[in-house]
Parts: C-alpha cells; sequence; structure tokens
C-alpha cells in the first residue's frame, strides 16, 4: 500500500486551504526525500493559489521555501546523506543533458521541473527534489528563518552576482517587501552605494537599517527626476505597474533595469532612452545551483537575514490572510508541526 503523508491544499483559485493526504510514490534513484522543518511564504504562492499565471492545478500543494532534513536519498545520489538539514527552493528538477544543463545553467533547462506545478510544494510533511536542488545549509544561518533564501535570496542575489553589478556601484532596488529587503542588504554588503525606491515612507527607518543609504517615494516624480543618469543597476523586485521610462532616464549610460519581480502589464519603455544612453533591459529567475552555494555563504559571511514573522502551519490559512493584507514584515516563514 503506497505511503501517504499530510499537506494543506488549496482547492480551487482562491480557496482556503485544506488538510489534504498525498500519496508518496517510490523514491527515484537520483531524487531526496525531505522532512519539512520551515517553509516560506511566496507571493508566488498566493499567485499559484489564485491561478494567476494560468499553470495551477488544483488541488494545490504550495510552499517553495524549504528548511528540512534528509528522510532517505536514492541510490544514485552522490554527497548528500540521510540527516542532513537542506533546503529546497522552486525548482525540483532539471533534465542535466541540454546544452543549458551542460553549461551550468540548470535553472534555464527547457525541461526544468518546479515545486507546485510538477510535483507537491513544502505545505507538506515532507517533498521530494533531484539532488541537484538541494543545498545542504550552512551552521551559520538559521534553520526558522532561512527558507526565503531558497526563493526570495536567490532570485535577487543572481543577477548582483552574474550580471558584473561591481562594489563602486551606485545601484537601486525599487520595492522593498520579501524580494526587496534581502536585496538592499546584499547590495550594501557587496559594497554599493544604495538608493531604495517604495511607495511606503513608514518603512524608511527599517529600509535605512536594512542598509540604504537613500529612500525614495517611488511615485515622486521630482525625485526621480533629481537621479538622472545616476544608476549603474536598477533591481525591480515589486510587481507594480510604474513609470519604467521615467526609471530607465534614471540610469547612467550603460546602465541596466533589471526585473525579478513578476510585473504583471506590458513594459511601457522609451526605446530612445535605450539607445541614446546604451541602457539596458532584462530579467532572471532563481540562480543556478552553484550561485545559490555562493549566496548561502555569502548571507552566512555578512549576516543578512530575512526579516521573517512565524506561525504554525496549522494556521497557514491565517498567515496567508497575513501576507495579502500587505502587513507581511518582510517573509513569513510557517514552522511545520503535523
Amino acid at each position: 500500500m503506497a505511503e501517504k503523508i499530510r499537506a494543506y491544499a488549496a482547492p480551487g483559485p482562491g480557496k482556503r486551504l485544506e488538510p489534504f493526504m498525498v500519496e508518496m510514490g517510490p523514491l527515484a534513484p537520483d531524487d531526496i526525500d525531505v522532512t519539512v522543518e520551515h517553509c516560506g511564504i511566496c507571493h508566488s504562492d498566493l499567485s499559484m493559489i489564485d491561478n494567476e499565471w494560468g499553470q495551477t492545478t488544483y488541488p494545490l500543494i504550495a510552499g517553495h521555501e524549504i528548511i528540512g532534513r534528509i528522510n532517505a536519498c536514492g541510490a544514485a545520489v552522490p554527497g548528500l546523506k540521510v540527516g542532513q538539514r537542506v533546503g529546497v527552493g522552486w525548482f525540483s528538477r532539471s533534465c542535466m543533458i541540454c546544452e543549458q544543463c551542460m553549461s551550468g545553467d540548470y535553472h534555464l533547462c527547457r525541461q526544468v521541473e518546479t515545486l507546485m506545478v510538477a510535483r507537491h510544494g513544502g505545505f507538506a510533511e515532507r517533498i521530494r527534489c533531484h539532488w541537484a536542488w538541494a543545498s545542504v545549509l550552512p551552521d551559520a544561518l538559521a534553520p526558522a528563518s532561512s527558507g526565503p533564501l531558497f526563493c526570495a535570496g536567490s532570485t535577487v542575489f543572481s543577477p548582483i552576482a552574474d550580471l558584473g553589478v561591481r562594489p563602486t556601484d551606485h545601484v537601486g532596488v525599487i520595492g522593498v517587501g520579501g524580494l526587496g529587503h534581502l536585496a538592499v542588504q546584499f547590495l550594501r554588503a557587496w559594497g554599493c552605494a544604495v538608493t531604495a525606491f517604495t511607495s511606503h515612507k513608514t518603512k524608511e527607518s527599517e529600509i535605512r537599517k536594512f542598509g540604504a543609504h537613500a529612500v525614495v517615494d517611488s511615485h515622486d516624480a521630482l525625485a526621480l527626476e533629481g537621479l538622472t543618469g545616476t544608476l549603474n543597476f536598477l533591481l525591480v523586485t515589486t510587481n507594480a505597474t510604474l513609470d519604467w521610462s521615467r526609471y530607465l532616464r534614471t540610469l547612467a549610460p550603460h546602465g541596466r533595469l533589471h526585473f525579478v519581480g513578476v510585473a504583471l502589464q506590458p513594459l511601457d519603455i522609451d526605446v530612445f532612452g535605450l539607445i541614446g544612453g546604451q541602457r539596458q533591459v532584462s530579467g532572471s529567475p532563481l540562480g543556478r545551483p552553484t550561485t545559490t552555494w555562493k549566496m548561502l555563504e555569502f548571507a552566512g559571511r555578512h549576516q543578512v537575514a530575512p526579516q521573517v514573522e512565524r506561525f504554525p502551519m496549522s494556521r497557514i490559512n491565517e498567515a496567508l490572510d497575513h501576507l495579502r493584507s500587505g502587513k507581511a514584515r518582510y517573509r513569513i516563514v510557517l514552522d511545520a508541526d503535523f
């Protein structure tokens, strides 16, 4: 008889999560089985629960910022062992044979699998993933608050590490929420001069504690005008629709406007602004596994950590309501209490 585990699942778009039993099949030779200890909640979980991206299958078990201990390893798993504490993010498997995988860009594999789509997510007693997508958690990082590093942390660190951001650069972060508060910390530790853009000026003192040198109202046209041509790199972590051409003009020549937040509306960009300053617009998902390893080591060395609010998983609907309200500061983590 197949083993079943407990979980919380959304029965339909926007529905409250309900207790659910998941049948666990045989463990693949290159997979690991992880007992969930903590799981962060991300806006992507809400997007999947509400089917905003049109790829949700119900009942849905969301959750993709997982900290837990390896419960079992398949026969072909190298390097990992039962009992180790690992983190698992959005991706759960890649093909390992395509050009992208063989080049190290596993996260760009056309056949990449994700939790919540190809497999059930972390709002459950256990999850499974290919061994390459589990990262051993360094001792310097606190397990109860580190889950968000495997989504938000990897997502914002990847362009900093991979796109040539320099310690001498003047950089901006648009949106200081779950992703943005980590981006500000990473960029400050990287050595950059950091300007944070937010629509919530009540957050200013907290944002400065995260490391921002300046805090600007994201809708203040006069303040944006004053920044014309000053920023080398501008990281967008929000899903809000803003005057992107105006933000493009804040970039210095060769500057980059980079999206990691999922803007739901098409971008309205002034092409003359791109051409005239030889500027760039780009985007990226979570980082490749090696980038995540570097991010974890860097976070431990520089004491970069998510600021979290914790709920027992049995109060998951209350936690989701808190996130929907916009009151979360700045990431929510569920503690497994099955």
